[in-house]
Parts: structure tokens; sequence; C-alpha cells
């Protein structure tokens, strides 16, 4: 009866405003932060925090107001970020085990799709990261024969800049290609001419997929994915350019596939396809060709994007920092001289111009939130609770630029690595490939080609700006933080 005559006295109106208070009172109760949960910014209904930017400047300036350890809502899923050297340290190596798994990102999944080896989880994940840790050191790392295929590249890449004749040019994606080809070697057992057309596009869709990843539009469908999955936007250029990556890299293990011999294997695609054979009676493995293709694509934007990146931002700081650019070019007249290229074993007797390199990933702040993790456990942290499956983002710019570590965080200074006697000195919060069971696979990999290839460039050439056209240091933030478009002079030496 009471129902009845609520239902006769209410009109259209009526109703709906009744139904947005239910509702309204279902998402607050649903999504009432408790006590014990990190603190952070209002969230509005429904929507929640889905206006405050992710970039890292925005986090910083939240965690001055709320602490190292705060959250925001994305729709109705809570993000904790963890900012500063000693809580990021407590995050990712004093509670490695908390903190190993990722979460679903609705963007990402429709690509890697849980498989693979960056954003995979549990047996699958680390059999994955296993064999390709492995297989990295045995077709590279561990061998004299990839710093030879460095030096090959090299010479491609400094023939390249040479054919400018002093011209102004753009040098992203001649570098893109030259660090690019290096993981090919690993991968595909071949290099790539800088002149192939099909490849240049694969990689410019990347890298446009790269950048579009973290826009705010991209993000916003990472909190209503199936709202906005059928809408045009970001998301959708992402999603295509990675449906034509994917259809690149499966030529290449179709192509495998028809010349495979097990018993000379050339690449890691050939060693993959070796063990998907011996790993068919354990499918939980995930030892597939799917599950090829998704490592395939980890590897090589892992082994590409940050070296390529932190080069041009390399080349970027000696335009603006000549007097550095001498330094680095004098200790290498000392060292390497001209008559042959560097080697690693350089690098011990190169203290200043390793100091520039490690300065270049500081301040170049290259992947500045890292990649988001996940309790994989109920977990305290900074004197919070996080529940199990609660996503967390380990803010690495805050460690990069801690005021408490740095003497002058927001400059480009060499002598941070450097002791009083002028020997290279390494830091604790240098931790550009972040830190723990999640630490960059191919780290090792991207500190010797960022030697070779930086000490290559200032051995052979002298960098300067256009006149009238000094490059910005203000980068560009997608998912990593890049220079944006910038045209130098190359001066051959």
């Amino acid at each position: 009866m009471i129902f009845e005559a609520l239902f006769d006295f209410m009109d259209f109106t009526g109703w709906l405003l009744f139904i947005f208070a239910v509702l309204l009172l279902t998402d607050v109760v649903r999504n009432w932060r408790p006590h014990s949960f990190p603190p952070g910014p209002w969230a509005m209904p429904f929507l929640g925090n889905v206006f405050t930017r992710m970039d890292f400047k925005t986090l910083e300036k939240l965690a001055e107001e709320y602490g190292p350890v705060f959250s925001l809502r994305k729709g109705s899923e809570r993000i904790v970020f963890i900012s500063g050297l000693k809580m990021v340290k407590e995050a990712l190596v004093h509670q490695l085990d908390s903190f190993v798994d990722r979460p679903i990102v609705p963007l990402f999944h429709e690509v890697f799709k849980g498989i693979g080896i960056g954003l995979s989880n549990g047996y699958l994940w680390k059999q994955q990261r296993k064999f390709a840790n492995t297989h990295l050191r045995h077709f590279g790392e561990g061998q004299k024969s990839l710093e030879k295929d460095i030096e090959v590249e090299n010479r491609f890449l400094c023939e390249a800049f040479n054919e400018e004749q002093g011209r102004p040019f753009n040098p992203h994606y001649l570098i893109t290609t030259a660090v690019s080809n290096i993981i090919s070697t690993v991968l595909f057992g071949h290099r790539f001419d800088y002149s192939d057309e099909d490849f240049r596009r694969f990689l410019e869709m990347d890298n446009e997929a790269i950048v579009l990843a973290g826009s705010p539009l991209s993000q916003l469908y990472n909190a209503f994915p199936g709202l906005l999955k059928h809408l045009p936007g970001p998301h959708q250029t992402v999603l295509g350019n990675y449906q034509k990556i994917m259809t690149f890299l499966k030529k290449e293990v179709v192509k495998h596939q028809e010349e495979w011999n097990p018993d000379d294997p050339r690449d890691y695609i050939d060693v993959y396809l070796a063990e998907m054979e011996k790993k068919k009676e354990d499918p939980q493995a995930g030892f597939n060709l799917e599950t090829l293709q998704v490592c395939i694509l980890d590897l090589f934007e892992a082994g590409t994007e940050s070296i390529a990146t932190t080069l041009r931002w390399g080349l970027l700081y000696m335009v603006h920092y000549p007097e550095i650019q001498e330094k680095v070019q004098a200790e290498i007249n000392g060292v390497v001289g001209q008559s042959r290229q560097p080697t690693v074993a350089d690098r011990p007797n190169m203290p200043f111009t390793d100091a520039v390199i490690h300065e270049t990933q500081r301040i170049g702040n290259i992947v500045p939130v890292g990649f988001p993790k996940m309790a994989n456990k109920d977990t305290t942290l900074g004197g919070y609770l996080i529940p199990k499956g609660t996503a967390i983002n380990t803010v690495l710019a805050s460690v990069l630029v801690d005021k408490k570590e740095w003497a002058t965080p927001d400059v480009f200074n060499p002598e941070h690595f450097l002791d009083s006697e002028g020997q290279f000195r390494r830091r604790e919060a240098f931790l550009p490939f972040s830190a723990g069971k999640r630490v960059c696979l191919g780290e090792h990999l991207a500190r010797m080609e960022l030697f070779l290839l930086f000490t290559s460039f200032l051995q052979r050439f002298t960098f300067s700006p256009v006149p009238g056209e000094m490059p910005s240091l203000e980068g560009l933030l997608g998912f990593t933080y890049s220079p944006k478009a910038f045209r130098i002079l190359a001066k051959p030496r």
C-alpha cells in the first residue's frame, strides 16, 4: 500500500531524482575510503578523480599535501601512489614480495592480454621472465658478439649523421632505428635498413601508441572501458596501431617457423619455438605462438623506447651545455682517441662521461610513474593498509628529483655522480630501471648501449643548436617522458 501510494504521488521527474539519490548513496557507500587507507583528494561521485592528471608534476604536489603514500580514485578503482626514496624503496625492495603482481590496465590488456613478460603474473610470468633472461644473455649480454653488433650499428648511425652534411636534422628516428636494430638482432637475427619504409612505419606507430597511451583521454578509457570502447578517441589509435604492430611481428614469427632448424638456433624466436616443443605438457607456462608475439613486443619496446629516448635527451643536454660536451670529448680523446671505437672496457676509465650518462637518465626521467603493480596480499605501507588487489604506482620521478638526495635536483649536474676526487660514484636514489622483482629485464643491455652509443656520438661529432632554434628542455608526457621534436647540427670532429 505504501509503495502504491508513493508511486501515485511521484511524477517522472521525482522518480528520476529518487533513482539518482539511490545510485549516489550506493556509490558513496561502496567507495567509502576506510580510515586506514591512504588519504587523497575528495573524489566526485561515480567519476572519482578522473579529472586529476596523472603526470608526475601533479603527483608531486599531491604528495606534498597528503604525504608519500596517497590515493586517487578513477571510476570505482582506488590507486595508491608511492613517492620519495624511503617509501619507494620500502615497497620495491623491503616488501618486494608484496607488490610483485600486475593489475589489469584495460587499454594495455586489450593488447598484451595478461601474457608475455611485462604484464603477466604468477607461474606464467616466472616462466616467461626466466626464459627471456636466460636467452637474452645467451644471444647478447653474455657474449662479446653483442658489443660487436653495437659497434656495427654505431658505424651505420654515424654514417647517417655524416650524410646530413652539417645541415639541420631531427635525429629522432635515426637514433630509434639504430637502437631498435640492436634488439632486433637478438630477437629476429637481423637488422633493418634505415631506408626500410615498413620498419620506419612500424617504429612510428609504436612511438605514437606510447605517447597516446599516457594521454588524459586514454587514462579515461582505463577508468570506463565499457563506456568508451566504441567511442572515438586516442585509445582507438593506440589499439589500431598495436593491431598493425602485431601483424608485423607475426610475419617475423611465420618466417622463422618456415626456416626453423632446431639444431641451429639463430635468435630469440628460434629458441622460443624449441621451448614450445619442450613445454607441450605444461600449458600453464604459456609457451605458444600468441605468447611469443607478446614477448617479442615486450622485449622490443623495452629494448628500444627508453634507450633511444635517453640518447635524445643526452644530445639535447649537450647542446644546452657545450662546456660539458667539451669535457666529455676531452675525456674521450684521452682514453679512447680517434683511431678506434669505444668499448665497454673503457667505461671505468671515463668517470665523467659515465656521470653525464647517468645524469641524463636521472633528469631525463623517462618513465616517471613507472608501470602499475598490485598488492598480492594485504600489506601495511607507511602506516596505511593496502588491501590485496589494490593497484599501486611507484613515482620514480619523485626519487630521481628527491630534494633530500640530490644537491641540485632540477638542474643538469653530472657532479651528482662524482666523488671529491672526480671518480664515479653510485647513488642509492638512482632508480630509472625501477627495482625489486620487476626491475627492467634489460638493464645491463641498456647500460652497455647507452655508454657505447653516447660516447661514439661525441667521439665523432660536436652537436650544436640550429641558429634561432634552441630546443626546449620541456618534455612531452605520454606513457614515457620524451623530448619534443627538435633539430640540431652535427659537425664532424
